[in-house]
């Protein structure tokens, strides 16, 4: 399973989060059903941006993305995800890139050009494919991109970099086989992939905008090499909100862990907001729905103690043990049905809030609490917010 981490040029938001919580959730929820995962989540820590930054703060590329690399890391075990089993960087995977891309060199996909090195994505009978792009847009003259991202949601029509061949006062490059140079943001992936997971993976997730420009590079590119089919499954989370627009720095939104931190909210609190949702569906934060679901986790939580506290001995019933049977399976049911979070927590919360009343009423015994405890641990495993 490889899921799409961040270009460490700045530190991630809560929008980032969401994609790299809601492929957490997927991770663990494979482990519940018995699965064994083995996953790759990278950083991206060569590319323009973060070259610019590190210029613009007057630090080496090194020192910037070490230095977020880290926040990183630690925001996202307070997040309660879980460590991945492969944890790549662009910085050290060159060498794989370059022999990637002496590869399709050879094969006749790639191209030298001034310098630099570029992919023909007609030269590769179905690209596009991911996203659904209209190959009768394409241009009849030649283009050629060459910077590593491009702002907006658009195609770039033409030849997509692999190469940045060296340039008078490039600051950051290595000596290869290539000449000097780097490896562009689309080899990057392909790269850290076959190194840490091979040139086969069951499952490849990351965020929307990874349709555009980037995911339909990678599967390209990755097939180009083997001529075979690269992944058996692509996931894409959608964006985050604030207030019904777009995160950006132009209108002062953008949201981190640490401002909600700052305000009280705990760690438990913003995974729970992140991933009680449906991935593919776009997520809108306001403070009124930030808050709305906090004091809906605390009554869940305070719900769950309750079941937990019930020590006196209450005689069992048929409903009481229909009700706990149901707690995994109709979490399961939506769970099953891609990954609808929400409502599995929702049906989570109507049965627990029924076994509580059971309790109350003496028709839960000390068994029955128990077993009730055990299987939402067990849910608990995905979720990370009970207990």
């Amino acid at each position: 399973m490889w899921t799409c981490g961040p270009s460490i040029y700045l530190l991630p938001h809560i929008g980032n989060y969401r994609t790299f919580l809601y492929e957490d959730i997927l991770n663990r929820y494979l482990e519940y059903l018995g699965y064994d995962v083995e996953r790759a989540l990278n950083v991206t820590d060569v590319e323009d941006k973060a070259i610019a930054e590190a210029e613009k703060e007057n630090i080496t590329l090194k020192e910037l993305t070490e230095r977020n690399t880290k926040v990183f890391l630690d925001e996202l075990q307070k997040l309660g995800a879980k460590p991945p089993t492969h944890f790549p960087k662009s910085s050290t995977s060159v060498e794989q890139a370059e022999s990637i891309i002496s590869t399709l060199l050879k094969k006749g996909y790639a191209y030298w050009y001034r310098g630099n090195v570029y992919f023909d994505p007609l030269k590769f009978k179905a690209f596009g494919k991911l996203y659904g792009l209209d190959m009768k847009r394409w241009p009849k003259e030649k283009r050629r991109f060459h910077k590593d991202t491009y702002p907006g949601n658009r195609w770039n029509f033409g030849d997509f970099i692999l190469w940045h061949g060296y340039r008078e006062g490039d600051k950051v490059y290595w000596i290869t086989s290539l000449g000097k140079g780097r490896p562009a943001w689309n080899i990057q992936d392909p790269a850290m992939v076959s190194q840490s997971l091979g040139y086969k993976v069951d499952v490849y997730c990351g965020g929307v905008d990874n349709l555009f420009r980037h995911h339909d590079y990678v599967k390209a590119i990755m097939e180009s090499l083997t001529g075979e089919q690269f992944a058996h499954y692509w996931l894409h989370g959608e964006h985050l909100f604030v207030d019904g627009k777009k995160m950006s720095k132009s209108r002062g939104n953008i949201i981190y862990p640490k401002d909600l931190v700052e305000r009280g909210c705990q760690w438990q609190h913003i995974r729970f907001f992140l991933v009680n949702g449906y991935y593919r569906k776009r997520l809108n934060y306001t403070h009124k729905k930030f808050k709305i679901a906090c004091d809906r986790l605390h009554e869940f939580k305070d719900m769950v103690n309750k079941l937990q506290s019930f020590k006196t001995t209450g005689k069992s019933s048929r409903k009481t043990k229909n009700l706990i049977a149901r707690l995994k399976r109709d979490f399961e049911e939506h769970m099953n049905n891609d990954l609808h979070v929400k409502d599995a927590f929702d049906t989570l919360f109507l049965n627990v809030f029924k076994l509580v009343k059971q309790a109350e009423k003496g028709r839960v015994s000390v068994e029955d609490s128990n077993e009730a405890i055990a299987s939402l641990k067990e849910i608990d495993q995905v979720l990370r917010v009970m207990f």
